[in-house]
This record gives C-alpha cells, sequence and structure tokens, in this order.
C-alpha cells in the first residue's frame, strides 16, 4: 500500500511538472504576436513590391558560416521593398510591447539602411504590392549609416488629434551603428509610463521618454504657443541710431584730398645716378647656339642689377617720396543720434498654438504589418529573426538561442582571421580607437557632432588628427615644465597719430585705401633705396 502510494506521488509530480512545463511553452508561444524566422522561404507568405523603383532582388539564403536562413540583399546600389501582413494587427496602447530582429552586414555597410517599418493600418484599396517610401508607418526602427549619418532609427509617427495630421517624432541622440561584419540584434522595448528602451546585442544604449521634449524632436506634445503669423508692420522702426538730419559737412571738408601727398620737403640724395637704369644686360650672357630668331624672336640678354647702383643712393629718375596727407578726410558722413522712431527689433507675438494638446501617453497606432523599404550601396545586408512580443523575457530568451550562439562563434572567427592575417597591429588598435569615439559620440551633448568626432572612411587622417592632439598637448606640457623662450626686447617706439574722422567708412571705401596702402608699401623699397 504505501509502495503504491510512492508511485501514485511521483506520477503525479512528473505530471504537474509536465504540465507547467507545457504552460509555460504555451505562454511562451503566446507572447509571441509575430515572429519569423526565414527558416522557410519566404516567397509567397512575404510580398515584394511591384514598384518600378524597387529593383533589388531579396533572397532566400544562409548566414555566412551558419546552418540559419535569412532574407537576403543580394545586389548593391538597389532599392529593395518586401512586406508581411499579420494576421492580426499587434496592438501597442496596453502593457509592454517588444520589437527586435538581426541583421547582419555580410560585406560591411558603407551606405545604405537596414530598418525595419511597422505598418499602421493602410487606406482601402492598398495591396503589399503597392508597398513603397509613401505606405504610412507607426514606427521605423532599425540603423541607417552613411556619409555623416551614423545611427539606429527610431521614428514615431504619431497623430495630433486637433489637426489630423501625422507627424513624424524622431529619437534624439540616438545610438551609432556597430561597425563591423558580424550579426547584431536590435531592440526596441516600449514599456507603461511612456518609457522606451534601445538595446544592441541585449545592451542597452538608449533610455528615452516618449512625452520628453529632451527625447523626441519634434515633441510629441506641441508648444501651447507659436508665433503670430503676421509680418512686421511696414512702420515698425528697428534702427537704434540714424545719421543726424541737422548736421551739415564742415565748409573746410574735402571730399577729394586724397590720402597721399609727395613729400615736397624730401631732397634728392646727393651721388644719385639720373641716367644710370637699375638694371642692365647681362654682359656675360651669350647666345645660345640652337637659338632660331624666326622660330624663338630676337634674342635678348637676360638682365641683372647694375653694379654702379650697389654703391650710389640710388639710380633712374628720382621722385619725390608720398607722405600721408594731412587734409584727407574722407567722404563725409553725418553722425549718428538716437533714433526717436526705434521700436526695438521686431519679433512676433505669440498666439495660443491651435494645434496644441495634452496627452497622458501616446496613441500608438496599430501594426498591420512589417515592411523593408531601404536603399544600399552594399549588398550581402542579411535580415532573420524578426519579433514582435509582449513580454520582454521572449525576446531576451531568442537572443540567447538565436543571436548569441551566431555572434559568438563569428566574433572567434574574426579573431582567427586578424590573428592570420596580421592586422592585429594597426587594424586592431583603429578599431579599439573607433570603438572610443563611437562611445563619445553617442553622449548626448556631442552626439550632433558625431560626423566631426568620427571619419571612419578616412581611418589614417582621424589617427593622424588624434596623434597631432597627443603632439600638442605633450608640447604644452613640456612649455609649462621647461619653459618658452625669453621674450625679446622691444624698443619703444612713439605711437602713430591716429587720423580722426566721424565714422569708421563703409566697406567699400576702406577697401580702397586698403588697396592704395598696398601699393604704397610695394613702392616703398625703390623709394627707400631712392631716398638712401
Amino acid at each position: 500500500m504505501g509502495e503504491a502510494k510512492r508511485v501514485s506521488l511521483r506520477f503525479a509530480l512528473v505530471f504537474l511538472v509536465a504540465f507547467i512545463s507545457f504552460s509555460h511553452l504555451r505562454a511562451s508561444d503566446d507572447d509571441k504576436i509575430f515572429y519569423e524566422s526565414f527558416e522557410e522561404s519566404f516567397e509567397g507568405r512575404w510580398i515584394v513590391s511591384d514598384k518600378d523603383d524597387y529593383k533589388g532582388v531579396w533572397k532566400h539564403a544562409k548566414s555566412e558560416g551558419h546552418d540559419e536562413y535569412g532574407l537576403l540583399v543580394s545586389e548593391k546600389a538597389r532599392k529593395y521593398a518586401i512586406v508581411k501582413e499579420l494576421d492580426n494587427p499587434a496592438i501597442l496602447k496596453d502593457g509592454t510591447i517588444v520589437l527586435q530582429f538581426e541583421t547582419r552586414f555580410q560585406n560591411g555597410l558603407e551606405c545604405g539602411g537596414a530598418y525595419l517599418k511597422y505598418l499602421r493600418p493602410q487606406d482601402a484599396g492598398w495591396t503589399p504590392k503597392d508597398f513603397d517610401n509613401e505606405s504610412p508607418y507607426s514606427i521605423m526602427f532599425g540603423p541607417d549609416k552613411c556619409g555623416a549619418t551614423n545611427k539606429v532609427h527610431f521614428i514615431l509617427k504619431h497623430k495630433n488629434p486637433k489637426s489630423g495630421e501625422y507627424i513624424e517624432h524622431h529619437l534624439k541622440f540616438p545610438p551609432s551603428v556597430p561597425s563591423d561584419k558580424l550579426t547584431h540584434v536590435y531592440t526596441a522595448i516600449l514599456k507603461p509610463g511612456n518609457e522606451l528602451r534601445i538595446l544592441i546585442d541585449g545592451e542597452e544604449k538608449k533610455k528615452a521618454n516618449f512625452l520628453s521634449s529632451d527625447d523626441f524632436e519634434p515633441p510629441l506634445i506641441p508648444a501651447k504657443t507659436i508665433p503670430d503669423p503676421d509680418k512686421k508692420p511696414e512702420d515698425w522702426d528697428e534702427r537704434a541710431k540714424i545719421p543726424d538730419p541737422n548736421a551739415v559737412k564742415p565748409d573746410d571738408w574735402d571730399e577729394d584730398a586724397p590720402i597721399e601727398i609727395e613729400d615736397e620737403d624730401a631732397v634728392k640724395p646727393e651721388g644719385w645716378l639720373d641716367d644710370e637704369p637699375e638694371e642692365i644686360d647681362d654682359p656675360e650672357a651669350t647666345k645660345p647656339e640652337d637659338w632660331d630668331d624666326e622660330e624663338d624672336g630676337e634674342w635678348e640678354a637676360p638682365k641683372i642689377d647694375n653694379p654702379k647702383c650697389e654703391t650710389a643712393p640710388g639710380c633712374g629718375e628720382w621722385n619725390r617720396p608720398m607722405k600721408r596727407n594731412p587734409a584727407y578726410k574722407g567722404k563725409w558722413q553725418a553722425p549718428l543720434i538716437d533714433n526717436p522712431n526705434y521700436k526695438g527689433i521686431w519679433k512676433p507675438q505669440e498666439i495660443p498654438n491651435p494645434n496644441y494638446f495634452e496627452l497622458e501617453q501616446p496613441d500608438f497606432e496599430p501594426i498591420a504589418a512589417i515592411g523593408i523599404e531601404i536603399w544600399t550601396m552594399q549588398d550581402g545586408v542579411l535580415f532573420g529573426n524578426i519579433l514582435i512580443a509582449d513580454d520582454e523575457k521572449v525576446a531576451e530568451s531568442l537572443r540567447q538561442t538565436k543571436w548569441k550562439v551566431k555572434f559568438d562563434v563569428e566574433k572567434e572567427k574574426q579573431k582567427a582571421e586578424d590573428a592570420v592575417s596580421g592586422t592585429d597591429g594597426l587594424s586592431g588598435i583603429q578599431k579599439k580607437v573607433f570603438d572610443l569615439l563611437y562611445q563619445i559620440a553617442d553622449i548626448p551633448f556631442l552626439s550632433q557632432h558625431k560626423d566631426k568626432i568620427i571619419a571612419e572612411k578616412q581611418p589614417n587622417l582621424t589617427l593622424g588628427v588624434l596623434i597631432s592632439i597627443v603632439i600638442v598637448i605633450f608640447t604644452v606640457i613640456l612649455k609649462i615644465i621647461f619653459g618658452g623662450k625669453k621674450p625679446a626686447k622691444v624698443e619703444d617706439k612713439p605711437a602713430p597719430v591716429a587720423e580722426t574722422s566721424n565714422n569708421e567708412g563703409t566697406s567699400g571705401e576702406k577697401a580702397e585705401e586698403n588697396e592704395k596702402e598696398d601699393d604704397a608699401a610695394a613702392a616703398a623699397p625703390r623709394r627707400r633705396r631712392r631716398e638712401n
């Protein structure tokens, strides 16, 4: 009897464990609102767009080095569009929603996108073959990289209940795209309390609040007031100063007086050789034997400085040097006075925003389909394990069982290839540098300058700049420690007497004065030579 009880108890325990496991599996499957592994061919289930712009060919292919299949971008420099309608729209308004997918840039990515569009219910008459960039979506999420753009997009299209207009709200300072050829998994978690979390390879890279103006541009809740669209009145005077209307040009103000005049007090130096030219023909020069007067023209000896002028004060015609004209005043302009009609700098008044509304939580549109609509210069982009779930644990479990296994294999293979090819030297350093730069560029207040911080297309330039910065810092430290050169002794010279005027003159007048001064400076060496 005791033995029978023990057998019954064991049977009941096994049944309970089996029931719990089965319930857990059923719950796990139920938590997957949508899942696409691409283990089976996509044909017949995913619909390729019929639009003329999309010439790219999708293929069902294995990920390099794995037995797992994915959806492959097979051609370079093409536009691609494909879509899968959900059996039942995914409702985003209640509870947690997880959007997750894998992508791998098997040939790298210099310019192209690899993001997903989560389409809202389309207008009547729309078919999947009509899918294009105009098909309205609720959320766009995923990596995009080209030129200065390097980000993992998260864009929410939200309807303004007042205007009825759908507006794109972009996540500010999104994380950067990993710069390698490994499989990466991108996760967006929409949680109650308006919270958004962006994960890359299971690691949180960004946390945001849907209703915060610090996290989305433009903010979901519009400003209460907007600038009045009315234009500035014609009689609005923004001039703080105006020319004095009562001012009169002085009688002795000569606008035609030149800036410089001849120095009448100058005297020609004794010994000046008026009849000697400054340059003479080189007496030692001879006409080349192959010189042809008919083809080359009449031969002339090259010029050299006149040796007689070296001991004389100067040669050639002597002219008096120029000096600053004390009577020069420039063009007269009336002095400025306070403008009695000055009203300040005009700006439109703030008026109530007719499209303002208050919001406790975003009014998410249901997800009726998932589409991939991209343009890319690279082939070999592979998509896989696309998931929509209402439980974070489901996404985490999928990362561990699907993504992590592949990633670890690819990581080890990459290390082995780097070791064999000897790229673990400078290239390894470059990669570490760029990994560090990407982390720095993801700091919120530096994200807007990401394109200046990172120049991955020109790694030698970036490393050169970094080395230059290190050298400059090292030089400054040495200067601080050992000191610089002692300042040279400067002889005190009397400061030139400044010319006074009632204004600084226009830019045209300044340019004319500068041009004349440049001409005078160019002639100064010759004058000095003649004056000596």
